[in-house]
């Protein structure tokens, strides 16, 4: 991966200062001349659109666009800063409607917030400043006793990082609010960022170093020294890279540090890069030399594999699919410029600037569809059988055909759509997954099989704490529909879709301190990434009850090997593909669990045990033993719970089998055996078998439930009385429970 990169030289007479995207084919430059220009990717040829006074030398310039940020009433406003302390709002038209003096030195920066409820201005006079949007000041958050170089805001708008000599530091906006600070170089610090979709910072220095860090200030990447000190640093709007200027170089790299191209202007000296900046959809640069040049750029030679394809962009309009085992290779031109674009499933999906494509990987020489009128594409995600895309007006999930099967709703999402990303929205095979960015404790699912109504029939899934990552398993049938959720401790948790509904506190860990997670394509085996491993899952749906099972059936290994900063590439079949500083590693899962998964999709039970018997191995033991006892496989589950040494469970399933077959009693033993307690006394009580919830109730030490029953339907309640006084007496305390001392007194 590359830039493809186009000088405009010397446009302007002076140093570029500032510069920033109104559009995703149009750019504003600003230098010392006054003038403000205008430019269009398609010619790239300036046009003058406003003359600032001969007073006004500008410093920064970031523009409002109100349909970017996701807010349906408001216009554009331009933002222009100076050396002299004023700052000025234009509307799209260039018209100056705000003039305001802001600080006593100059202004080094001045930017909208992510929300659009305001901006913030820092200065050299060591002051930090917030307005409205209409100009008028709300609090001055900073004084510094030095000048503030540079100040981005934090991705929810509540947090303001800044950086001024080596220091950078982060105040919350909240009052009382502690403030965070790091020494971040070792000369003054130049350039700083803020991601919006993995909240990292990144700083550039005059130590000619770049790093990445985390808003603790915890470093996650420093990079070697260069010749030259680094005078700008962006993240790319989708998150995944980063875009690094310093004198006639500018590096491409991944938005954890690491580099995928470095290319040095050696024709022309256009100096340092002092502004850069991303288009919308991540696919452009535009930076601002001293020497008054413009760099355009493009980013080309992007690469996704899946399974025997291979695919790479050769240009802005052109791909190339190669297939690996026939060795064949094909050009496919489209006719705009390609902003978005996956891979998978045997399916190539491309969004350009007003359509999407899809190919079928036999079928390569003409799309399988083309649909129209879908403007910036920030999201495609595939799945086996639909295809979900999320642009700048809704959620659309569309068959390969190029038919829409499904258009979501909930309440909030319009303003939402900028800020979804592929960690908060998850295509399954049965649901989708949509994490709330209002309320991020929540996720909204949506029901995939056809039907008008089920558009805005979500189903919601509340969480205690903040989620950072949702994935819904990709395999197995409607009644094997799982989702996993990552919280903002790094905890992971695992819930049944289609039982959620009705039961919402069946939700279970299953993992600690996992980074990020994701489902096999075939089956229904998880793979998370720890700080130094990763783990698979070869059962967490059936086994995720039982704290037990998930350990037996979970197995960890070491990633030393591989390196620093890895990530989750792939998961297709038994395959899974990590990615570590550029360089691709493949780990295939056991073959046994892989085939054993395949078997009972199909229902092929005595096939599975065959494997089993030959395998020997104590987690596919198990992994068959969860797995048949959901389907009723009691004579199976017998047979794996035994050759896994799980006495207990044996003993108790010899139990469940000695009970009248499809009896309300048996099914509510099983609920009890796979840790569904509210489905097993849900059962009981709609049978009228109130003596055996009460018992059900005592055996698991809900006394205050099986009071409830007791009294309700006169069912056994000294029995209920007496139990708990045996149970009271054996902790040797007297009675405490409200409930229970009523009957005490009486």
């Amino acid at each position: 991966m590359k830039f493809k990169t186009f000088i405009k030289d010397k446009i302007h007479k002076g140093t570029v200062t500032c510069l920033g995207w109104s559009s995703n084919d149009e750019i504003y430059t600003v230098c010392d001349q006054h003038q403000v220009y205008k430019w269009s990717t398609k010619n790239y040829e300036p046009i003058e659109v406003a003359k600032l006074p001969d007073d006004f030398f500008p410093t920064d310039l970031h523009w409002f666009i109100a349909r970017q940020l996701g807010i349906s009433s408001g216009s554009d406003s331009l933002l222009i800063t100076s050396s002299d302390g004023r700052f000025v709002i234009l509307n799209k038209n260039a018209r100056v409607e705000r003039n305001i003096t802001a600080h006593t030195g100059s202004i080094t920066t001045g930017r909208w917030s992510p929300d659009g409820a305001g901006l913030l201005t820092a200065g050299e006079d060591g002051l930090l400043k917030v307005w409205s949007r209409s100009g008028m000041l709300r609090s001055t958050v900073i004084q510094n006793e030095e000048a503030i170089r540079c100040a981005r805001w934090s991705p929810n708008s509540l947090s303001v990082a800044y950086c001024y000599a080596g220091f950078i530091a982060i105040k919350p906006l909240a009052a009382n609010s502690k403030l965070i600070k790091w020494r971040a170089h070792e000369g003054l610090v130049l350039a700083i960022c803020w991601s919006n979709d993995t909240h990292y910072i990144g700083s550039g220095g005059e130590d000619c170093r770049y790093k990445i860090w985390e808003p603790s200030g915890t470093v996650i990447y420093t990079s070697s020294p260069d010749d030259y000190a680094v005078t700008s640093i962006d993240f790319c709007p989708k998150g995944q890279l980063l875009a690094v200027g310093s004198f006639n170089t500018i590096k491409l790299c991944n938005f954890m540090g690491w580099a995928y191209s470095y290319e040095k202007q050696s024709s022309t000296s256009i100096g340092s890069l002092f502004s850069l900046n991303w288009s919308f959809d991540g696919t452009q640069i535009v930076a601002g030399s001293s020497s008054g040049s413009v760099l355009f750029g493009n980013v080309i030679e992007q690469e996704l594999a899946s399974q025997n394809l291979r695919a790479k962009t050769m240009s802005r309009k052109t791909i190339q699919l190669q297939d690996i085992v026939t060795k064949t290779a094909d050009l496919i031109d489209f006719p705009e410029r390609i902003i978005n674009w996956n891979l998978g499933f045997g399916h190539l999906v491309v969004a350009t600037t007003t359509q999407v494509h899809v190919y079928k990987e036999k079928y390569i020489n003409t799309p399988l569809a083309v649909v129209d009128g879908r403007n910036d594409v920030r999201v495609i995600i595939l799945g086996k059988k639909y295809f979900l895309i999320v642009d700048n007006v809704s959620i659309w999930i569309y068959t390969y055909t190029g038919r829409l099967h499904l258009n979501p709703k909930y309440s909030g999402m319009q303003v939402q759509l900028i800020q979804l990303n592929p960690k908060c929205v998850s295509l399954g095979m049965h649901y989708i997954g949509i994490r709330n960015f209002s309320d991020k404790t929540m996720i909204h699912m949506f029901d995939l099989m056809p039907g008008a109504s089920r558009q805005s029939e979500a189903t919601s899934i509340q969480h205690k704490t903040n989620l950072t990552e949702i994935s819904v398993c990709r395999a197995g049938n409607q009644e094997d529909q799982y989702i996993v959720f990552i919280d903002e401790h790094r905890d992971l948790f695992c819930a049944t879709v289609k039982r959620i509904q009705n039961q919402d506190d069946e939700i279970y860990k299953i993992g600690t301190q996992v980074q990020s997670c994701m489902w096999g394509s075939e089956s229904n085996i998880l793979v998370g990434l720890h700080d130094a491993s990763y783990s698979i899952w070869y059962c967490p749906g059936e086994a995720c009850s039982d704290p037990t099972q998930i350990a037996l059936t979970t197995v960890t290994f070491d990633t030393s090997e591989f390196g620093k900063n890895i990530t989750l590439y792939n998961f297709e079949k038994s395959i899974i593909t990590f990615r570590c500083s550029g360089a691709i590693y493949s780990v295939q899962i056991d073959v046994y669990c892989d085939a054993v998964h395949r078997l009972l999709a199909d229902g092929m039970w005595m096939q599975a045990l065959k494997v089993c018997r030959k395998a020997k191995n104590k987690t596919l033991w198990v992994t068959l033993a969860a797995i048949s006892l959901k389907y009723d496989q009691l004579e199976i589950s017998e047979e794996a719970y035994c050759a896994s040494l799980q006495v207990d469970k044996v003993e108790y399933l010899q139990h469940i089998k000695e009970l009248p077959a499809s009896s309300p009693e048996q099914l509510a033993e099983k609920c009890v055996m796979m840790g569904r307690l509210s489905e097993a006394e849900t059962i009981l009580t709609n049978n009228k078998k109130y003596t055996e919830a009460v018992e059900l109730l005592l055996r698991l030490h809900n006394y205050d439930r099986a009071l409830d029953i007791a009294e309700q339907h006169q069912a056994g309640l000294e029995h209920v009385l007496s139990e708990r006084k045996r149970y009271v007496e054996a902790l040797g305390r007297n009675e405490f429970s409200p409930k229970f001392l009523r009957f005490t007194s009486q």
